[in-house]
């Protein structure tokens, strides 16, 4: 079932740079089902099945966003840093797991309290700056013993949960959601075309691994499987974000106000059509913000053609993001039955 797969990848523990966690389930998923896997030096794993000349990279990227320990004073409170794009009022009281040297640690993320906050300061967003860790110690040396330094990378804890319906509920769907549809769409696809699952790392610090990986693999064309904001809950319009859950895949025509990707439309109408002729329900994005794996491949050797291919996803970069089963298990059918042929490039 795509539910269990995905409650074990959101479960799994893997910032940018560390995603040996993430990468290890994949590897055991697809050992087997696939020709080939293959770890490149920057971390990327590559999962090829063999056929013609024609080649497809779908990329989907395994990191998570977190901290990393930046400094520790004296009284062993910990100074953090982001890795990839927070919102400071959403890490304010989380509880994280340290990944020192000697195994996990827990540890609480404190600010100021608004007990004592002035009245112009309680009017502020609390930024990551203010923030820092408390793992329970009273020393930096006690910190030490803990095996924890500067750079220890740090995650979230937090656990996945079904919600009402085919809804579910975790860290770090963005983007094992997009992980999760590869690893299916591998499983099952039958294509007489050659296929690279690249599951890439370092997207949510600028698209480094997709980067390496597209040059190297040189694809006649690439999909971005993601998430992506619907607009169907309070606080936001669909004149904003015009998709919503339920209502199966999205293809992205234009991600960042096209200052990210114009998706290719060759790639677009392959996609359309497979859905139409499948009967497969999708759904089509004009986005104003947010970039995929996609934007920095199609930009690749002479231009790849590319689309990022995603599934919506309430409450990005937080602890608790939400996606609908559904919409995912449309996404893998919809893969596997366009990677059947290819685009008209």
């Amino acid at each position: 079932m795509v539910k269990e797969l995905l409650r074990r990848l959101s479960d799994a523990h893997g910032v940018s740079s560390n995603e040996g966690s993430v990468r290890d389930i994949i590897r055991a998923e697809l050992t087997g089902s696939v020709d080939e896997i293959a770890e490149d030096t920057m971390g990327n794993l590559i999962a090829v099945k063999r056929g013609d000349d024609f080649s497809i990279m779908i990329a989907a990227h395994m990191d998570e966003i977190g901290l990393m320990v930046q400094h520790i004073d004296e009284k062993g409170f910990i100074g953090i840093v982001p890795l990839g794009g927070w919102f400071g009022p959403v890490l304010y009281s989380q509880r994280v797991i340290l990944h020192g040297k000697k195994g996990p640690v827990m540890g609480v993320i404190g600010a100021k309290p608004p007990h004592v906050m002035k009245e112009e300061e309680r009017k502020r967003e609390i930024k990551i700056e203010g923030m820092f860790i408390d793992v329970g110690a009273t020393s930096d040396e006690e910190v030490g013993n803990l095996g924890i330094e500067i750079g220890t990378p740090i995650t979230i804890d937090r656990e996945f949960a079904e919600l009402a319906g085919s809804r579910v509920t975790g860290k770090a769907l963005d983007n094992r959601v997009g992980v999760a549809m590869l690893i299916r769409t591998m499983q099952q696809v039958k294509s007489p075309h050659t296929i690279y699952g690249v599951f890439t790392v370092q997207e949510e610090l600028g698209l480094k691994g997709a980067k390496v990986s597209a040059y190297s693999l040189n694809p006649d064309c690439a999909i971005a499987t993601d998430v992506t904001i619907p607009g169907d809950h309070p606080g936001i319009e669909k004149k904003d974000a015009s998709v919503e859950m339920g209502k199966g895949p999205v293809l992205v025509l234009v991600s960042a106000s096209g200052r990210g990707l114009m998706a290719d439309p060759r790639m677009t109408a392959w996609l359309r059509e497979t859905a139409e002729k499948s009967g497969i329900p999708y759904q089509l994005e004009v986005g104003t913000g947010g970039n995929t794996d996609a934007t920095i491949i199609h930009l690749e050797r002479g231009g790849i053609p590319s689309i990022p291919f995603s599934i919506a996803a309430r409450y990005i970069h937080s602890p608790a993001e939400v996606v609908d089963i559904g919409d995912i298990e449309a996404g893998v059918k919809l893969l596997v039955e366009a990677l059947a042929g290819k685009p008209a490039l």
